[in-house]
């Protein structure tokens, strides 16, 4: 008797049908085939325990077992649910006249009871596409599968449910979640809020204005300055998701395996902050078994490298490019896989090894060597493709004690959202191209050519800055936000000039001052 289940691998951010066709005949033998990794092979003793201990006999007869498409490797412990019913089938304990209507993903524990997996939202994805009625899932992940619309979902919790449902013995319903209603109630809820902070008002405008546009921002300052503390409330001033890149991102957290039992979708701005010691795969993703890295968790949101020259030099210079391109391709022998990562970097660092060059209340103890030593572990190009360089001062006790709570993080996004909403009209026939941050060159001619005066004044801080053509252009990319910010349609001298100020720690600069 051969019978069919059906489930699904997934390969990057999509998920591909698998069809698992088990045969028995006579004998006694099990055998596999379909690229089966060792997970998917292990799943024998899985499924043979998890039948005996929910009260049914495991067939004494000769298995068969086929994952098609047989040329696609299957990984992980997702199929041993559809292959646990499949046997099932074949030895007539469970009716399979829908089993072609459902496709279903579960990890089977020896006792029967279900375990989550990862990638159950672009499975639920695939099932709707390939016009499945169903997809049967771990009571685990019913959230992020739900958010599918026109797919019936069903949360299990064990093997004996699932019998149950295709026997036809117990009811179940399907999960149906209120996707716009949960997506939007949690969009404003900040743990974090500008409100907090007393001071740096110049370093809240360039964390605005670097909001406003979707610009890479680094911030230099002495410990204790605020650095860490107002990256963290620089998702509280981003505009809200779409539901598209909602969708995006939460796909990409749910291949990951970092999606809550109690998310069904991803409504605020992700914000991942990497420790120093993170490798190159798991920056920019990839390994055996392919996951996203931390760039791509970070898609539609911000990517946080704190002390940025303790980083190894080489993981940072693998930022290079997906800062350019917004995505990853990852290349290996056995695949390649191609992951989204456009995202905010937003770095910050001590000026020096021990933290206090140029603080005016301590005392720098190292030597002008060290200090060149240490701001040589961030090359050029990828300081070049940083837009905005803040430098930041610690703010002292006595007025520290006195200043008023800050502005509000609502305040600042109102004015970041309506600079969003003149870009996107801007950038309208522009495919791909959502903020100034992502303009081509050739757009920057079009929307942010400076005037005569203006020119003169990019001329002089590119001679006395030694500033790259790369450099210019991003200063000109951030005078089109500023410009937007203040609602004007050309960009004038005065938005060059502080664009031009956001430059003071471009290389050449700090060369001359001894960094």
């Amino acid at each position: 008797m051969l019978v069919k289940t059906f489930c699904a691998a997934v390969t990057g951010l999509d998920a591909v049908t698998v069809t698992t066709e088990v045969s028995m005949t006579r004998g006694s033998s099990f055998r596999m085939s379909g690229l089966a990794d060792t997970a998917v092979r292990e799943s024998y003793d899985r499924i043979r325990s998890a039948i005996i201990n929910n009260g049914y006999q495991m067939p004494q007869m000769d298995l068969t077992v086929n994952l098609s498409p047989a040329d696609l490797k299957k990984e992980g412990s997702g199929y041993d649910l559809p292959l646990a019913i499949g046997i099932l089938a074949c030895d007539g304990k469970i009716r399979s006249d829908r089993l072609h209507e459902y496709m279903m993903v579960g990890e089977l524990g020896l006792d029967g009871h279900l375990q989550p997996v990862r990638g159950a939202l672009p499975i639920a994805i695939r099932a709707r596409k390939e016009k499945f009625r169903g997809l049967i899932v771990p009571q685990q992940n019913i959230r992020e599968a739900a958010v599918v619309n026109n797919l019936e979902v069903y949360g299990m919790d064990s093997l004996t449910d699932v019998i149950n449902f295709f026997n036809d013995t117990q009811q179940f319903q399907p999960m149906v979640i209120d996707t716009r209603r949960e997506f939007y109630d949690h969009q404003s809820r900040f743990e974090f809020d500008f409100s907090d902070v007393r001071g740096q008002e110049s370093v809240k405008r360039a964390l605005e204005v670097a909001a406003a546009g979707g610009h890479n921002l680094i911030m230099i300052g002495p410990p204790g300055s605020g650095k860490s503390m107002m990256a963290k409330r620089l998702p509280s001033i981003l505009p809200p998701l779409s539901l598209a890149e909602s969708l995006e991102t939460t796909q990409i957290h749910s291949i990951a395996g970092k999606l809550s039992r109690d998310t069904s979708l991803i409504s605020q701005r992700p914000f991942r902050s990497p420790h120093h010691t993170i490798s190159q795969v798991a920056l920019v993703g990839g390994g055996q078994n392919p996951q996203p890295g931390e760039i791509s968790l970070a898609h539609n949101g911000v990517l946080f490298c704190d002390e940025l020259p303790e980083f190894n030099r080489s993981v940072l210079e693998v930022l290079r490019q997906p800062l350019e391109d917004r995505r990853i391709t990852i290349s290996r022998a056995k695949y390649s896989i191609d992951y989204p990562a456009s995202f905010m970097f937003v770095a910050s660092m001590n000026p020096c090894p021990c933290g206090y060059y140029g603080d005016p209340t301590h005392h720098c103890v190292c030597t002008p060597g060290q200090i060149q030593r240490y701001m040589n572990k961030i090359s050029g190009p990828l300081l070049d493709r940083i837009d905005i360089h803040c430098e930041i001062q610690a703010v002292p006790f006595a007025q520290l004690s006195k200043m008023q709570p800050g502005e509000p993080s609502e305040k600042i996004r109102e004015r970041v959202v309506a600079a969003r909403k003149i870009q996107e009209e801007r950038f309208r026939e522009h495919k791909g191209i959502h903020c100034n941050a992502q303009m081509t060159e050739k757009m920057l001619h079009q929307y942010a050519e400076p005037d005569a005066q203006s020119l003169d004044m990019l001329r002089i801080a590119m001679e006395r800055m030694k500033l790259s053509a790369r450099a210019y252009s991003r200063i000109l990319k951030v005078a089109r936000t500023i410009a937007d910010l203040a609602g004007s349609e050309k960009v004038e001298s005065m938005h060059i000039a502080e664009a031009i100020g956001y430059r003071n720690l471009d290389r050449g600069d700090w060369a001359e001052r001894g960094i």
